[in-house]
Protein backbone atom coordinates (compact mmCIF):
# COMPACT_ATOMS: atom_id res chain seq x y z
CA UNK A 1 0.00 0.00 0.00
CA UNK A 2 1.38 3.18 -1.15
CA UNK A 3 1.27 6.06 1.03
CA UNK A 4 2.10 9.99 1.18
CA UNK A 5 3.27 12.02 4.22
CA UNK A 6 0.87 14.98 4.40
CA UNK A 7 1.51 18.00 6.37
CA UNK A 8 -2.21 19.33 7.91
CA UNK A 9 -1.02 22.51 9.32
CA UNK A 10 -0.18 23.33 5.59
CA UNK A 11 -2.38 21.14 3.56
CA UNK A 12 -5.64 21.81 5.46
CA UNK A 13 -7.96 24.65 4.83
CA UNK A 14 -7.86 25.83 8.53
CA UNK A 15 -3.53 25.28 8.69
CA UNK A 16 -4.24 23.18 11.59
CA UNK A 17 -2.76 18.93 12.08
CA UNK A 18 0.18 16.97 12.16
CA UNK A 19 2.02 15.39 9.77
CA UNK A 20 0.76 11.86 8.91
CA UNK A 21 1.65 8.97 6.22
CA UNK A 22 -1.72 8.77 4.48
CA UNK A 23 -2.92 6.12 2.57
CA UNK A 24 -3.56 6.44 -1.04
CA UNK A 25 -6.53 4.84 -2.56
CA UNK A 26 -5.10 3.45 -6.53
CA UNK A 27 -7.57 1.21 -8.39
CA UNK A 28 -10.26 1.02 -6.60
CA UNK A 29 -8.69 -0.88 -3.59
CA UNK A 30 -9.73 0.90 0.02
CA UNK A 31 -7.51 0.11 2.82
CA UNK A 32 -9.87 -0.63 5.70
CA UNK A 33 -9.73 0.92 9.35
CA UNK A 34 -9.05 4.51 7.24
CA UNK A 35 -10.72 7.56 7.31
CA UNK A 36 -10.98 9.47 3.83
CA UNK A 37 -9.97 12.89 4.24
CA UNK A 38 -10.57 14.82 0.52
CA UNK A 39 -8.61 18.06 0.30
CA UNK A 40 -9.14 18.49 4.20
CA UNK A 41 -11.26 22.19 3.72
CA UNK A 42 -14.15 20.67 6.38
CA UNK A 43 -11.54 18.91 8.78
CA UNK A 44 -10.37 19.76 11.66
CA UNK A 45 -7.43 17.24 12.43
CA UNK A 46 -5.82 15.90 15.87
CA UNK A 47 -2.43 15.52 16.77
CA UNK A 48 -3.51 11.85 17.21
CA UNK A 49 -5.99 11.48 14.17
CA UNK A 50 -7.21 7.66 13.03
CA UNK A 51 -5.89 6.12 9.62
CA UNK A 52 -6.44 8.61 6.98
CA UNK A 53 -6.73 7.32 3.31
CA UNK A 54 -6.58 10.02 0.21
CA UNK A 55 -7.86 9.32 -3.42
CA UNK A 56 -5.20 9.38 -5.57
CA UNK A 57 -4.89 11.54 -9.36
CA UNK A 58 -6.75 8.86 -10.83
CA UNK A 59 -9.58 9.71 -9.31
CA UNK A 60 -8.93 13.47 -10.77
CA UNK A 61 -10.77 13.81 -14.00
CA UNK A 62 -14.13 14.97 -16.39
CA UNK A 63 -15.62 13.05 -18.87
CA UNK A 64 -18.69 13.57 -20.89
CA UNK A 65 -20.67 10.42 -21.55
CA UNK A 66 -23.66 10.77 -23.90
CA UNK A 67 -25.64 12.99 -22.08
CA UNK A 68 -24.28 12.55 -18.49
CA UNK A 69 -20.84 14.61 -17.08
CA UNK A 70 -18.91 11.92 -15.48
CA UNK A 71 -16.68 13.22 -12.53
CA UNK A 72 -14.02 11.97 -10.67
CA UNK A 73 -14.62 12.30 -6.95
CA UNK A 74 -10.40 13.92 -6.46
CA UNK A 75 -11.39 16.39 -8.97
CA UNK A 76 -11.63 19.56 -7.09
CA UNK A 77 -14.82 21.98 -7.88
CA UNK A 78 -13.40 24.64 -9.67
CA UNK A 79 -11.69 22.29 -12.37
CA UNK A 80 -15.66 21.14 -12.61
CA UNK A 81 -16.46 25.11 -13.47
CA UNK A 82 -13.32 25.41 -15.41
CA UNK A 83 -14.65 22.55 -17.53
CA UNK A 84 -18.69 24.01 -17.67
CA UNK A 85 -17.80 27.20 -18.92
CA UNK A 86 -15.32 25.87 -21.72
CA UNK A 87 -17.82 23.17 -22.61
CA UNK A 88 -21.24 25.95 -21.96
CA UNK A 89 -22.66 23.27 -19.37
CA UNK A 90 -25.12 24.08 -16.87
CA UNK A 91 -25.76 23.76 -13.23
CA UNK A 92 -21.87 23.93 -11.73
CA UNK A 93 -21.72 27.26 -11.80
CA UNK A 94 -22.13 27.39 -7.94
CA UNK A 95 -19.16 25.38 -7.13
CA UNK A 96 -16.98 28.73 -7.97
CA UNK A 97 -17.09 29.30 -4.23
CA UNK A 98 -17.04 25.87 -2.55
CA UNK A 99 -13.44 24.75 -1.81
CA UNK A 100 -13.16 21.30 -2.00
CA UNK A 101 -12.81 17.84 -4.46
CA UNK A 102 -16.36 16.33 -5.88
CA UNK A 103 -16.38 13.36 -2.98
CA UNK A 104 -16.17 15.44 -0.55
CA UNK A 105 -19.26 17.83 -1.29
CA UNK A 106 -21.26 14.70 -2.32
CA UNK A 107 -20.44 13.22 1.25
CA UNK A 108 -22.27 16.37 2.80
CA UNK A 109 -24.47 17.19 -0.37
CA UNK A 110 -22.60 20.47 -0.33
CA UNK A 111 -24.47 23.90 -1.99
CA UNK A 112 -25.69 26.99 -1.60
CA UNK A 113 -28.85 27.93 -0.53
CA UNK A 114 -31.02 25.36 -3.05
CA UNK A 115 -28.13 25.08 -5.24
CA UNK A 116 -26.94 21.44 -3.84
CA UNK A 117 -24.88 18.99 -5.58
CA UNK A 118 -27.66 16.39 -5.10
CA UNK A 119 -29.86 18.46 -7.74
CA UNK A 120 -28.19 17.44 -10.84
CA UNK A 121 -26.66 13.73 -9.55
CA UNK A 122 -27.74 10.60 -11.48
CA UNK A 123 -25.61 7.81 -9.78
CA UNK A 124 -22.08 7.40 -8.06
CA UNK A 125 -19.77 4.67 -7.96
CA UNK A 126 -18.06 3.17 -5.08
CA UNK A 127 -16.42 0.13 -3.90
CA UNK A 128 -20.09 -1.75 -4.06
CA UNK A 129 -20.86 -0.57 -7.51
CA UNK A 130 -23.03 2.22 -8.76
CA UNK A 131 -25.33 3.26 -7.11
CA UNK A 132 -28.66 5.61 -8.12
CA UNK A 133 -29.68 8.85 -6.61
CA UNK A 134 -32.79 7.81 -5.62
CA UNK A 135 -31.26 5.12 -3.29
CA UNK A 136 -29.16 7.19 -1.48
CA UNK A 137 -30.80 9.67 1.55
CA UNK A 138 -29.86 12.64 1.48
CA UNK A 139 -30.53 16.48 3.04
CA UNK A 140 -29.67 19.94 4.32
CA UNK A 141 -25.80 19.13 4.14
CA UNK A 142 -26.31 15.28 5.05
CA UNK A 143 -26.52 11.91 2.84
CA UNK A 144 -26.55 8.29 3.96
CA UNK A 145 -22.94 7.89 2.05
CA UNK A 146 -20.93 5.93 3.83
CA UNK A 147 -18.73 4.78 1.34
CA UNK A 148 -15.83 5.96 -0.29
CA UNK A 149 -17.15 7.86 -3.74
CA UNK A 150 -15.04 6.78 -6.84
CA UNK A 151 -16.59 9.14 -9.56
CA UNK A 152 -19.84 10.30 -9.82
CA UNK A 153 -22.49 10.69 -13.29
CA UNK A 154 -24.42 14.46 -13.41
CA UNK A 155 -27.16 15.09 -15.77
CA UNK A 156 -25.76 17.07 -18.50
CA UNK A 157 -27.51 20.19 -19.83
CA UNK A 158 -26.23 22.80 -22.08
CA UNK A 159 -26.03 26.53 -20.75
CA UNK A 160 -23.33 27.79 -18.54
CA UNK A 161 -24.73 30.77 -17.03
CA UNK A 162 -22.14 33.70 -16.54
CA UNK A 163 -24.73 35.82 -14.45
CA UNK A 164 -25.04 32.57 -12.08
CA UNK A 165 -21.69 32.91 -11.67
CA UNK A 166 -21.37 36.61 -10.84
CA UNK A 167 -24.44 35.83 -7.85
CA UNK A 168 -22.64 32.94 -6.37
CA UNK A 169 -19.39 35.54 -6.03
CA UNK A 170 -21.98 37.95 -4.11
CA UNK A 171 -23.46 35.39 -2.02
CA UNK A 172 -19.81 34.62 -0.68
CA UNK A 173 -18.38 38.18 -0.69
CA UNK A 174 -19.06 38.29 3.20
CA UNK A 175 -16.86 35.53 4.35
CA UNK A 176 -13.65 36.02 6.13
CA UNK A 177 -10.41 35.32 4.18
CA UNK A 178 -8.10 34.27 7.05
CA UNK A 179 -7.70 30.06 7.07
CA UNK A 180 -11.17 28.41 8.33
CA UNK A 181 -12.75 24.78 7.62
CA UNK A 182 -15.86 27.00 6.49
CA UNK A 183 -18.98 27.36 8.13
CA UNK A 184 -18.53 25.78 11.33
CA UNK A 185 -22.07 24.61 12.62
CA UNK A 186 -24.97 23.58 10.42
CA UNK A 187 -27.89 26.26 10.30
CA UNK A 188 -30.88 24.96 12.75
CA UNK A 189 -34.55 24.74 10.97
CA UNK A 190 -35.57 28.18 10.71
CA UNK A 191 -32.64 29.97 11.94
CA UNK A 192 -28.98 30.81 11.14
CA UNK A 193 -25.95 29.14 13.49
CA UNK A 194 -23.68 32.62 12.74
CA UNK A 195 -26.75 34.61 14.39
CA UNK A 196 -26.98 32.47 17.55
CA UNK A 197 -22.90 32.67 18.01
CA UNK A 198 -22.89 36.26 17.87
CA UNK A 199 -26.40 36.38 19.82
CA UNK A 200 -24.85 34.61 22.75
CA UNK A 201 -21.25 37.02 22.83
CA UNK A 202 -19.09 34.66 20.66
CA UNK A 203 -18.28 36.48 17.42
CA UNK A 204 -14.84 37.76 17.51
CA UNK A 205 -14.03 35.57 20.52
CA UNK A 206 -10.58 34.43 20.66
CA UNK A 207 -8.76 31.72 21.84
CA UNK A 208 -5.16 30.89 21.08
CA UNK A 209 -4.54 31.31 17.55
CA UNK A 210 -7.98 30.94 16.64
CA UNK A 211 -11.60 32.95 16.72
CA UNK A 212 -14.89 33.03 15.55
CA UNK A 213 -14.78 35.69 12.91
CA UNK A 214 -15.91 38.94 13.22
CA UNK A 215 -16.62 39.24 9.48
CA UNK A 216 -18.95 36.05 10.08
CA UNK A 217 -19.65 34.46 13.50
CA UNK A 218 -19.96 30.88 12.21
CA UNK A 219 -16.66 31.13 10.46
CA UNK A 220 -13.90 29.37 13.04
CA UNK A 221 -10.86 30.78 12.00
CA UNK A 222 -7.23 30.42 12.40
CA UNK A 223 -4.88 33.92 12.85
CA UNK A 224 -1.73 32.19 13.02
CA UNK A 225 -0.36 29.14 15.24
CA UNK A 226 -3.97 27.91 16.26
CA UNK A 227 -4.40 24.74 17.68
CA UNK A 228 -6.77 22.17 17.78
CA UNK A 229 -7.48 21.97 21.25
CA UNK A 230 -7.79 26.04 21.21
CA UNK A 231 -10.33 25.44 18.14
CA UNK A 232 -12.00 22.54 20.20
CA UNK A 233 -12.29 24.74 23.00
CA UNK A 234 -13.98 27.42 21.20
CA UNK A 235 -16.86 24.96 19.53
CA UNK A 236 -17.90 23.44 22.78
CA UNK A 237 -18.22 26.98 24.42
CA UNK A 238 -20.59 28.08 21.24
CA UNK A 239 -22.74 24.60 21.81
CA UNK A 240 -22.81 25.03 25.42
CA UNK A 241 -23.82 28.76 25.45
CA UNK A 242 -26.26 28.52 22.58
CA UNK A 243 -28.19 25.09 24.26
CA UNK A 244 -28.26 27.21 27.02
CA UNK A 245 -29.36 30.60 25.96
CA UNK A 246 -31.49 28.87 22.92
CA UNK A 247 -32.34 25.67 23.81
CA UNK A 248 -30.73 24.54 20.12
CA UNK A 249 -28.18 21.89 20.14
CA UNK A 250 -24.92 22.76 16.95
CA UNK A 251 -24.45 20.66 15.34
CA UNK A 252 -20.89 20.33 13.50
CA UNK A 253 -20.34 20.56 9.81
CA UNK A 254 -16.60 20.50 10.38
CA UNK A 255 -15.38 16.83 10.35
CA UNK A 256 -13.96 16.14 13.69
CA UNK A 257 -10.96 13.48 12.94
CA UNK A 258 -9.57 12.23 16.55
CA UNK A 259 -8.88 9.01 17.87
CA UNK A 260 -9.74 8.71 21.46
CA UNK A 261 -8.04 5.55 21.91
CA UNK A 262 -4.67 7.32 20.74
CA UNK A 263 -5.59 10.66 22.70
CA UNK A 264 -6.04 8.61 26.42
CA UNK A 265 -2.30 7.25 25.92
Amino acid sequence: MKTKTIDFSKFSSIRIGPVADVALIENDVVPEGHVIVGSANNLLVSPTPPPLMILSKEYDFIRIEGNRLVIGAATPGGRVVSFCKKNDIAHFEYLSKLPGTIGGMLKMNAGLKEYEIFNHLIAIRTPSGWIPKDAIDYGYRKTSIREVVFEAAFELEKGFSPERLEMFAQMRSNQPHDPSAGSCFKNPPGDYAGRLIEAVGLKGKRQGGMAFSEVHANFLVNYGNGSFEDAMALIREAQERVAKEFAIALQCEVVVLDDPLLTKK
